[in-house]
């Protein structure tokens, strides 16, 4: 829904008194103990963020996409576990059955979904294929009224948590590529489905990626989301949506990185005066700031674009790429400007230098993203748009 604009600014400004009243004096115990407290997970639920994306007839909140970058904006804000608590809920492991369920399905599952009692996840990466989501190998067989998974996920966000995952499987092993696969909910109490240990990561303390394996799980037909075959063209659509709201989390983070290097260049003096007052210093927060409002620019014409009906492949591609490159460059630039003290456990910079760096490979690579701007412009161009 079109949010009017006082309650959106309400919203937004409830979340962002969240995140750093709440959220943010706990940054350094979800470091340390590797989870996002329950109590705060439950004020999370309160605050309705795990159903952010889904309809208000299901129980949600409905944001158009605007106000879900928004949204993500302040959630960037602070550690990116306490949005990836919710995240799955909000983007990919939920949005299949929005955009593409059947009323059964939304019915059934989008309640609780929207209210965070089902945790959702999206088993699409595999160890032999992640950014060739054609070659995946995991197969759903045809067994009368239903289907047997055979297969290995890996690295799925919230898998050891997730009460609902979206599967993609290979339904057609003689169609090569993405035409063999489709899509389909299998709840995590399927016999023969099985999740493995949480993995231990370069950054984002707090929230688990692990993996998950099938083997004979069987599922009803009516799981299946959208058509046999179809399940690449779910995927992309998932994405799609889920590409803003990242880069949107980008940019919040890119905000707090650049609050952290000025409050402490103001503070820390070198050769007499502070080094806010040194032209190198200003060079580097001022590059961080022209990457962080270029990012906030690019994603809120998308959004609106997308809430509009217009088709944002490429520009999706465009946000997710520019902004997830861009929170690693600011990432380091505030190492840098911290010196030593950046590069110890004690400040934040150092953990969130780590917690950036996989934003520029999940919900597709970097080199994913070039590749689909290079083949939407192709596109443009036979048809003479361009």
């Amino acid at each position: 829904m079109a949010f009017d604009p006082e309650i959106r600014d309400a919203l937004v400004e409830q979340v962002r008194r969240f995140v750093r009243e709440i959220c943010v004096p706990a940054e350094a115990k979800v470091a340390e103990d590797d989870a996002v407290p329950g109590e705060i997970v439950d004020e999370m639920k309160q605050l309705g963020l795990f159903g952010l994306a889904v309809p208000e007839q299901y129980g949600g909140l409905g944001l158009d996409m605007e106000t879900e970058c928004l949204v993500g904006f302040e959630l960037g804000w602070t550690s990116p576990a306490f949005r990836s608590a919710a995240g799955t809920n909000i983007g990919i492991g939920s949005q299949a059955l929005v955009l593409f369920g059947t009323e059964e399905q939304k019915n059934t599952y989008l309640p609780g979904i929207a209210s965070g009692d089902i945790i959702t996840s999206f088993a699409l990466t595999e160890p032999e294929a992640g950014s060739d989501a054609g070659g995946l190998k995991t197969k759903a067989t045809p067994d009368g009224n239903g289907y047997v998974l055979n297969g290995n996920k890996r690295y799925i966000t919230n898998a050891n948590v997730a009460d609902l995952f979206t599967v993609m499987a290979r339904t057609d092993p003689d169609e090569p590529g993405a035409k063999g696969v489709s899509a389909f909910i299998v709840p995590r109490d399927t016999p023969g489905l099985s999740v493995g240990k949480p993995e231990k990561k370069m950054g984002q303390q707090g929230a688990q990626i692990c993996d998950v394996n099938f083997d004979n799980a069987r599922i009803d037909g009516d799981m299946r989301i959208a058509g046999e075959g179809e399940g690449f063209k779910v995927a992309m659509s998932v994405l799609d949506k889920g590409r803003l709201h990242i880069s949107s989390v980008c940019t919040g983070m890119m905000d707090r990185l650049i609050s952290e290097m000025v409050n402490y260049a103001m503070e820390r003096e070198q050769f007499g005066k502070p080094i806010m007052q040194h032209q190198l210093i200003q060079a580097m927060i001022a590059d961080s700031q022209a990457e962080a409002y270029a990012a906030r620019c690019m994603i809120l014409d998308a959004a609106r674009k997308r809430d509009a009906g217009e088709n944002v492949t490429m520009l999706a591609s465009c946000c997710k790429m520019f902004a997830s490159e861009a929170v690693g460059r600011v990432a380091d630039r505030a190492v840098q400007v911290f010196g030593g003290a950046g590069y110890v456990a004690d400040y934040c910079v150092e953990r969130f230098f780590r917690d950036a760096r996989i934003f520029r490979l999940y919900e597709g690579t970097t080199q994913i993203q070039q590749i689909i701007i290079a083949r939407e412009l192709s596109r443009a161009a036979k048809r003479g748009e361009i």
